[in-house]
């Protein structure tokens, strides 16, 4: 092919991922006029997250005309928080309408990509329905996300276990928990969620805490359908609810980011919450932070404190020092025999390395790269020497405050305007350089030192060595605004 026309030709983009990421950022090509994508799929139907997380209680902890694309809002959520099977459904109707579902290889996981120095092109290694096959693009879209590899929990002879032992992404619906003696490993996000959903069905339940989370109660509500008439027949009341929802959250950034003194008065709350719903001191003590509200994740349940009080539960927060044929031992010597363990121990990010192989200019390995410094890239999307390669929600990107449909939507604006750029100058690839990342990143350390989560507490949004690459040290407006146009002087175009 002539080198001139290959510069004009529209870009074979392969988009890796089929969640809000990676639905998203299809709409955004469709619209562009780009019908050069195909999106790699490594499940057998789209939804990510919300088509893996099927535990019992699975639900998002932003409201929901919050958590929905801006472009496609759903008049008709049932509750101000919305379940999995919402969720999903409401990402289902997106691909189906939008037209994608012809574009989407479901059952291939892109084990490898490579990048051709001398063609200028990325070679994508599929594991597609138990045969591998090689594919070529010119633009490699990564929306697998940040939360798509569960971590099981580090203990030892882990695998001695002969019970029944499943993380909580990958939840055994075929496993009968009636009657049964269960173990819950981690008390985070997931754990509020299932805890009192399966503590009625269960003969007894240990959960095994390390440290107790903050947790703030959860007002859920159903939507009457008078409210779903109204968003349905004046869809701009809608908009109004969704923009009084994000400045409602995007305001307690400045307790996390700005000053977090500021978070005094939550604690007091919270605390206050604790007191009323657990009644017995010595259950309230062991549920008591000892660290700053927003250090880790803040979480939303108004009946998880309810479910560890009642007769049926045991609250463990003696350390685990090994995994037995029938149970667990911890520290204090005590036996916890048990026929099932269920790991609520979230998923691998900071220190996981690349979510799959990816090789960019001369050789270079991202993986190496990220286990050797951290993960990070150039506003999250964009990573020095893997031209053409660019992140949805890549490193600290996170929120602990406000909805990831936002950052994901800025990401996709971001992406979309590379695309154009790359167009508009007539040329093959675009690559962030070196300096422009290291100066990103930088500012992002210095931003981070002053902000909540580096206030002492041992958290799945820092690295081993402290480092925080999970999470964004500002307001999401910023985030916007910084994505809102690619800088050409940080790229080096070919």
């Amino acid at each position: 092919m002539p080198r001139e026309a290959a510069r004009t030709a529209p870009p074979r983009i392969a988009i890796i991922g089929c969640g809000f990421a990676g639905i998203g950022m299809a709409i955004r090509l469709m619209r562009m006029g780009l019908g050069t994508f195909t999106i790699y799929e490594a499940g057998a139907d789209v939804g990510g997250t919300w088509r893996e997380n099927t535990y019992p209680g699975a639900a998002c902890d932003i409201p929901s005309h919050l958590y929905s694309f801006s472009f496609e809002p759903n008049p008709l959520w049932s509750r101000t928080f919305a379940s999995q099977q919402e969720i999903l459904a409401y990402l289902k109707r997106c691909a189906n309408k939008y037209g994608l579902m012809p574009f989407i290889r479901f059952n291939a996981r892109v084990a490898a990509a490579t990048f051709d120095d001398d063609a200028r092109i990325w070679r994508l290694e599929l594991l597609a329905n138990g045969t591998r096959e090689t594919v070529e693009a010119d633009v490699v879209i990564a929306a697998n996300g940040p939360l798509s590899r569960p971590a099981l929990p580090r203990i030892p002879d882990i695998e001695r276990f002969a019970g029944k032992l499943f993380h909580s992404a990958c939840w055994d619906h075929e496993y009968a928990l009636e009657g049964k003696r269960i173990a819950v490993v981690g008390t985070g996000a997931s754990a509020v969620q299932f805890v009192p959903r399966i503590q009625p069905r269960v003969a007894h339940l240990s959960v095994f805490q390390r440290t107790p989370p903050w947790i703030m109660p959860r007002r859920d509500r159903a939507i009457s359908e008078r409210a779903k008439t109204l968003f349905r027949t004046f869809p701009f009341t809608q908009r109004l609810v969704r923009y009084g929802l994000y400045w409602q959250h995007e305001v307690r950034a400045l307790g996390f980011v700005v000053n977090p003194k500021l978070m005094k008065r939550p604690m007091a709350f919270s605390l206050g919450y604790l007191a009323r719903r657990v009644k017995d001191p010595v259950l309230r003590a062991k549920l008591t932070p000892d660290y700053q509200l927003g250090c880790k994740r803040v979480l939303l349940s108004s009946d998880y404190y309810p479910a560890l009080a009642q007769p049926n539960v045991d609250l463990v927060t003696a350390p685990i020092r090994e995994i037995v044929a029938d149970g667990i031992v911890t520290e204090d010597g005590k036996h916890h025999a048990v026929d099932a363990i269920i790991c609520g121990t979230g998923f691998k990010v900071n220190d996981a390395g690349a979510p799959f192989s990816v090789t960019g200019v001369d050789g270079a390995d991202l993986d190496t790269l990220w286990r050797r410094e951290g993960p990070q890239a150039y506003l999250g999307a964009s990573i020095a020497g893997f031209p053409n390669f660019f992140m949805i929600t890549g490193p600290n990107t996170g929120l602990g405050h406000n909805s990831m449909v936002y950052m994901i939507e800025s990401h996709i604006g971001y992406v979309a305007d590379c695309l154009r750029t790359l167009q508009r100058r007539r040329v093959r690839t675009m690559e962030v350089r070196h300096e422009a990342q290291c100066a990103f990143n930088e500012q992002l350390q210095h931003a981070l030192r002053r902000s909540v989560w580096q206030t002492g507490c041992r958290s799945w949004y820092l690295s081993e060595s402290g480092k925080n690459t999970a999470l964004w040290p500002g307001f999401t407006f910023s985030f916007r605004r910084l994505t809102r146009r690619v800088r050409a002087g940080d790229y080096r175009f070919l």
